[in-house]
């Protein structure tokens, strides 16, 4: 079992930055694949980030692409999210979530990950 905790939500005026952390439980930090999914009010759980542990490699939704960067801190089994330039529209429960030993082109898709945290809130202001 993984246990995911994140940290960072906040509220934030349009064009601001905030980074979002997510601590692993798991023993190894170095295979499978790491996500960033967020929920706003009335809408589905949508793809954000994701990173492919083993070899580092990113991958995001194109809403968010060049504002945001997702990476990942292995002796600290965390990974992060910075985002910037931030919209109101980026405004969410942002979640973060965990399939370990596995990378395929899946990354995308919630229904494939394992393990979730319980989510942190992100507000950005016009």
């Amino acid at each position: 079992q993984v246990q995911l905790v994140e940290s960072g939500g906040g509220l934030v005026q349009a064009g601001g930055s905030l980074r979002l952390s997510c601590a692993a439980s798991r023993r190894t930090f170095s295979s499978g694949t790491m996500g960033w999914f967020r929920q706003a009010p009335g809408k589905e759980r949508e793809f954000v980030a994701a990173i492919r542990l083993s070899r580092g490699s990113t991958y995001y939704a194109d809403s968010v692409k060049g504002r945001f960067t997702i990476s990942r801190d292995n002796a600290k089994n965390t990974v992060y999210l910075q985002m910037n330039s931030l919209k109101p529209e980026d405004t969410a429960v942002y979640y973060c979530a965990d399939r370990p030993n596995v990378f395929d082109e899946n990354y995308s898709y919630s229904g494939k990950y394992d393990y979730w945290g319980v989510g942190t809130q992100v507000t950005v202001s016009s």
